[in-house]
């Protein structure tokens, strides 16, 4: 299972229409572990946040979606110079700052070359 799961996250990073992934689990089954063994195998960085209580977060995603103000935040909270070509970004538990969940949506509109895994264990889709 672990070789297959890594498999289709390289084929999600060759993609030529690539869009921000979102893995979705019950707690404690291995998303965080995978989107970090990945990036650990394939790329240079790893740019990691957990948005459990991180109010530094909700403070950076309460304002607008300007990708470089973002990413400018993004590269002080993790201590990583996050780059385009090489960087893979973990947004880890998302669905506790809601508009980080929705900044996906323009990262991967205005912004498509930045490579970024969201997971969470509450996500919950809906269709109204």
């Amino acid at each position: 299972m672990y070789r297959e799961k890594l498999k289709e996250l390289e084929l999600w990073k060759n993609s030529n229409d690539r869009k921000p992934l979102i893995i979705r689990g019950a707690r404690q089954v291995g998303k965080t572990w995978i989107m970090q063994e990945f990036g650990n195998k394939n790329y240079e960085k790893v740019a990691y946040i957990n948005f459990d209580g991180n109010e530094r977060m909700e403070r950076l995603f309460q304002g607008d979606f300007d990708i470089e103000r973002l990413i400018e935040g993004l590269k002080i909270e993790t201590g990583v110079n996050i780059e385009k070509e090489n960087t893979l970004l973990i947004f880890d538990e998302v669905q506790e700052v809601p508009k980080a969940l929705t900044s996906l949506k323009y990262f991967y509109e205005n912004a498509n070359e930045y490579n970024i895994i969201a997971a969470g264990s509450l996500l919950r889709c809906s269709f109204t």
